[in-house]
């Protein structure tokens, strides 16, 4: 690849002009823009991440012009008004726009939540909530009630409440979710009734897509290091065609050295420079040329710099970091931006 290229990695500054701003930052300044109440009505209807996503975005705005806002409030205004669905409410447009949107594996409980009948407000509580508090929640339900709450929680999540169990329980409650497959909206309404303290009416014979082989490594991908390989030698002990499964969906640091130059450089537009120095610190050399070899020679040469005057790093500071890209990574591969190859299980260094 020609050196002129080859992008920096470095975020487009805010003062571009409204084509180049990222939706993140547009969303940011329309909150802003809105006032403290509607900005509040708006994030009532978003989940945690999101939530927390914007935040982060907002208290990072400053010096935005008065040009700016009027740019991406036209912007909104274009949106809207191009749009011929709104308070339609019809189902076949709701299924194709998630499809759309999140891919026909990650739409298909949205849409068995929203279309088929199954309430989970109280499943939804607990995204909300710290992992130590979800545990606390869980840890004396039934261990499929746990693995439902495991496999509906988000995998990042996920692997964090994972992480609060005994060893034994662990390893069982990953089996579980690698054997689940489709869960009955009865079921799902028993679960919220335990963590709403309620009664809810279900209807329908219809399932909600939970859990299976693919959610158990997305979790494992997020264990700590040594929690996951004790988990999968545990799982291999019992069952090591399903371990081998587990594994092989898995996608760990090293394999971005198999993501196609394109996708890389997607990739690094998306995440700060400190995680990617923190990150590379342990990646095998493979991966590093990888990342100098999509960035132009000068923000290569000065990404070698800032790795060699970190000095000695926290092997857990070096996963964290890892694993906040991986998550992007997903997050990316998952709206169809890159395609992610390879995997594997190896322990990170």
């Amino acid at each position: 690849m020609a050196e002129e290229n080859k992008p920096d990695a470095a975020p487009a500054p805010l003062n571009q002009n409204k084509a180049s701003i990222e939706p993140i930052k547009k969303a940011s300044i329309f909150l802003m823009s809105l006032g403290t109440e509607d900005a509040a009505q708006v994030l009532k209807h978003l989940g945690p991440k999101e939530v927390q996503k914007l935040g982060v975005e907002m208290a990072s705005l400053e010096n935005v012009g008065k040009s700016q806002v009027e740019s991406v409030l036209d912007d909104f205004l274009e949106d809207v008004g191009s749009s011929t669905n709104l308070g339609v409410g019809n189902d076949e447009y709701i299924k194709n726009m998630l499809n759309s949107a999140l891919g026909e594996d990650k739409a298909g409980t949205l849409i068995d939540r929203i279309l088929e009948g199954g309430s989970s407000a109280g499943l939804e509580a607990l995204k909300w909530m710290e992992p130590r508090a979800v545990y606390e929640t869980i840890r004396y339900e039934h261990p499929q009630i746990q693995t439902i709450v495991v496999s509906y929680l988000d995998v990042d999540q996920s692997a964090a409440v994972l992480e609060q169990f005994d060893e034994k329980v662990r390893i069982d409650l990953l089996m579980r979710v690698a054997a689940l497959d489709a869960v009955h909206p009865s079921a799902i309404q028993e679960l919220n009734n335990i963590l709403e303290r309620q009664l809810s009416n279900s209807s329908g014979s219809a399932t909600a897509h939970l859990g299976g082989i693919k959610t158990a490594a997305g979790i494992m991908n997020f264990m700590d290091s040594a929690a996951e390989t004790i988990a999968m030698d545990g799982i291999r002990e019992m069952d090591d065609d399903l371990a081998q499964e587990i594994q092989d969906l898995m996608f760990v640091f090293d394999n971005l050295s198999e993501v196609d130059d394109r996708g890389i450089q997607a990739l690094l537009r998306e995440i700060s420079s400190e995680s990617l120095i923190l990150a590379l610190k342990g990646a095998d050399e493979a991966v590093q040329e990888k990342v100098f070899g999509n960035m132009s020679k000068r923000a290569a040469e000065l990404l070698k710099d800032d790795l060699e005057a970190k000095g000695p790093v926290k092997v857990s500071d070096v996963e964290t970091a890892q694993k906040e890209i991986l998550a992007v990574a997903r997050r990316m591969a998952d709206a169809g931006e890159i395609t992610l190859g390879g995997g594997g299980g190896e322990e990170m260094i």
